[in-house]
């Protein structure tokens, strides 16, 4: 080995002359990836991320029902409704004015939309 770059060579070590190296299975590394990516975070932290993801897809699939019609270029609407925006606003008074003003266009009923704002407020106090 010279310079330690990790080259083994048959002069330097004959009885070494017939290893090789062994390759892993893709399945094997990313298993080994995946265990190391879920090891970053402590239980906690995991479930409030689950959480966290579980209310955005919640969020998501809610905005989607509201705006369900397509525009002229065959894509629907999309209002973009920021969880951290909302929460850092100081009562849920202020909120729900923000939610109405940014949903004043959705083609649901205004009885849907005030449901999914009550439904979005009370989701947003669990995070």
């Amino acid at each position: 080995m010279e310079g330690g770059g990790g080259v083994l060579t048959a002069e330097r070590s004959p009885a070494r002359a017939n290893l090789h190296v062994a390759f892993t299975e893709k399945g094997e590394v990313k298993e080994r990836r995946e265990k190391f990516l879920t090891a970053k975070y402590g239980s906690h932290q995991m479930s409030l991320i689950r959480k966290r993801l579980a209310v955005e897809m919640w969020l998501f699939d809610e905005l989607q029902k509201l705006y369900e019609s397509v525009n002229e270029n065959g894509k629907t609407r999309e209002v973009e409704v920021d969880i951290d925006e909302l929460l850092d606003m100081d009562t849920d008074d202020h909120r729900r004015s923000y939610l109405q003003d940014l949903l004043v266009d959705a083609k649901k009923s205004p009885h849907d939309v005030k449901k999914f704002i009550n439904d979005l407020l009370e989701k947003a106090k669990t995070l």
